[in-house]
């Protein structure tokens, strides 16, 4: 955290909007989903943060989630949780991605993915409105996140996951400090079960969507991309879809950094990427829907990106269409040649939903939706070291003569 942020206000939140209807609802107040059922977004008096602070003063400051406060939530400063969230590189792939591909790697976040940026905005403000039990469900990384941020600042933690959920995601939720469970179904049961909790008051419900802050701190990497990029955004993102918080959360950021006056009008191309094995927002915007059905059956090797169903279904399909962007699905075959591509010819160790994003852009060139020379932006959200990787088993014995040359 900036060491000058005690003597700054961070927020200008007039109000929560129904991303549905528009209706409005009253900040400081805890909310999950609107009275209709759907998710709640932030609102900034953006008059009043434009004559707060200029882009030149965002530029000038210590470069951490934190340099964006006056575009965040949270009102006192006592209530911020951090464990250092730090700027995210781009990192060029000139051999697996070519000259126009940067990775935005997500995987130095405090624990290892994206889920950090999110989860210590809605642990803060679950802090700041007296939440002190919390559920959730999650497919590895989210759970991680969830659970060291609120053990930071002592709320209690239960987080439902599904079976086949990595064993080492299930170990980091335990270690830090949540109660974790296996439960034989997809997240989306699993969230059942837990929005069932919520009704009984046994805990608030933190899923996807179904509180309003993880958006904004998932919108930071919009606002850092434009940053990073002299405040012209790239011409096309590729990000991996599940839930889709972070692809709505940028969405939210362009808007408010050109209604700023920090960016223009240019928006890139938002290219949806899902597993084959679990599409269903692919399938949605290939059948013109608003909204996607269930997808049964849901399997990848992108545990990130399998979720079967998405309560912001439509506001991910609304950003993809407006900016002119597609949706895709590649097969886990695709993911895991992408993810040893990157990693044996440009020594980045992507997670397997990064490698999804290769995979898709790679699809996307061959599919003539993007130009050669297109600049794209390609999201790892999560270290690779979290993930299973092939066995290497070469060995050398010392009671052998060995041949040097040979190895």
């Amino acid at each position: 955290m900036t060491a000058n942020l005690a003597a700054e206000r961070p927020t200008f939140v007039t109000h929560l909007e129904c991303s549905m209807t528009g209706e409005r609802y009253e900040p400081d107040v805890l909310h999950g989903l609107s009275k209709g059922g759907w998710p709640l977004l932030v609102r900034y008096d953006l008059e009043a943060v434009g004559k707060a602070v200029s882009r030149d003063a965002i530029t000038a400051r210590e470069t951490d989630l934190w340099r964006w406060r006056e575009l965040l939530p949270v009102h006192r400063l006592e209530n911020i949780v951090s464990l250092g969230e730090i700027e995210t590189p781009l990192i060029t792939l000139p051999r697996s991605g070519g000259p126009n591909v940067l990775i935005k790697d997500e995987g130095r976040l405090p624990t290892g993915s994206f889920k950090a940026r999110g989860l210590v905005m809605a642990v803060a403000m679950a802090k700041e409105l007296g939440v002190r039990k919390i559920a959730m469900p999650t497919n590895g990384n989210a759970g991680a996140a969830l659970a060291a941020y609120a053990s930071r600042c002592g709320i209690e933690t239960i987080i439902l996951a599904p079976e086949e959920t990595p064993e080492i995601n299930i170990r980091e939720i335990a270690a830090q400090g949540a109660r974790v469970y296996r439960v034989n179904g997809q997240i989306d049961e699993c969230g059942a079960l837990v929005g069932r909790g919520a009704r009984e008051g046994l805990w608030f419900d933190f899923s996807t969507l179904k509180e309003p802050y993880r958006i904004e701190g998932k919108k930071t990497m919009g606002l850092e991309l434009a940053a990073q990029m002299g405040w012209e955004l790239p011409d096309a993102i590729f990000y991996p879809t599940g839930g889709g918080t972070g692809l709505i959360g940028m969405w939210k950021a362009f808007d408010e950094m050109e209604r700023l006056g920090w960016i223009g009008p240019k928006r890139p191309k938002m290219f949806v990427v899902q597993a084959a094995g679990c599409a269903p927002i692919v399938r949605a915007f290939q059948q013109g829907k608003e909204h996607a059905d269930r997808w049964e059956g849901a399997a990848t090797v992108a545990a990130g990106i399998r979720v079967p169903k998405a309560i912001g279904d439509f506001l991910i399909l609304r950003a993809v269409r407006e900016s002119g962007g597609h949706a895709l699905a590649v097969d886990d075959p695709s993911i895991l040649h992408a993810v040893d591509d990157a990693g044996h010819h440009d020594g980045l160790l992507l997670c397997p939903e990064g490698g999804a994003t290769l995979a898709a852009y790679r699809q996307a060139l061959e599919a003539g939706l993007l130009e050669p020379d297109a600049k794209a932006v390609l999201f790892n959200c999560a270290t690779g070291l979290k993930y299973p990787m092939a066995p290497a088993n070469a060995r050398l014995d010392l009671k052998d003569e060995i041949d040097l040359a040979a190895l």
